[in-house]
């Protein structure tokens, strides 16, 4: 889970939680790289919502996916590869708006609340070449700089203005 950042992208996110109508959960950033020794993929994954319309801090997940692969010991590099926005959970109020309990539901309001609940918008983030060719011409914020503090901690920077990172180990990440 995020502890601190620097990064901009994400101070930004965090500054339009200050407003009424948008708050943050939690932000993680997942690894997995089950299936090679050299690289894997990465998520960043912020649950957030928008107060009355979805659930309460994770009435909504937007994430952020990339490949990633070694470029040095303590450097990997990143190709974005997509951001999505799903995991829709509405709110008790929206819910009972569209679909009230007390009225026979209507086949458009089913439709309605499962149109919403399988709600998945993809936006591709493709690069114009693949990180996996060469590293000496990435672009500045391309690489990342890992370093665990112990076993629970990672400092994470992303070269350039990408900012710094701190997360915490958590418990396996729940998808909705």
């Amino acid at each position: 889970m995020l502890q601190y950042t620097t990064a901009p992208d994400v101070l930004s996110i965090l500054e339009a939680a200050k407003l009424p109508v948008f708050k943050v959960g939690q932000i993680f950033q997942k690894f997995d790289c089950s299936d090679s020794f050299n690289g894997g993929f990465v998520r960043n994954i912020i649950r957030w919502s928008l107060p009355g319309l979805l659930q309460e801090h994770d009435g909504a997940t937007l994430t952020v996916a990339a490949k990633f692969s070694i470029a040095t010991t303590r450097n990997i590099a990143l190709q974005f590869e997509e951001a999505a926005v799903g995991s829709l959970r509405i709110s008790d109020e929206l819910q009972a708006l569209l679909a009230p309990a007390f009225l026979p539901r209507s086949f458009l309001s089913l439709e309605v609340l499962q149109f919403i609940r399988g709600f998945n918008a993809r936006i591709p983030l493709q690069q114009g070449h693949s990180i996996f060719k060469t590293y000496d011409r990435l672009p500045i914020g391309l690489l990342y700089y890992l370093s665990f503090l112990d076993n629970d901690m990672l400092l994470g920077r992303a070269l350039g203005s990408g900012g710094i990172f701190i997360f915490s180990r958590t418990q396996p990440l729940q998808t909705f």
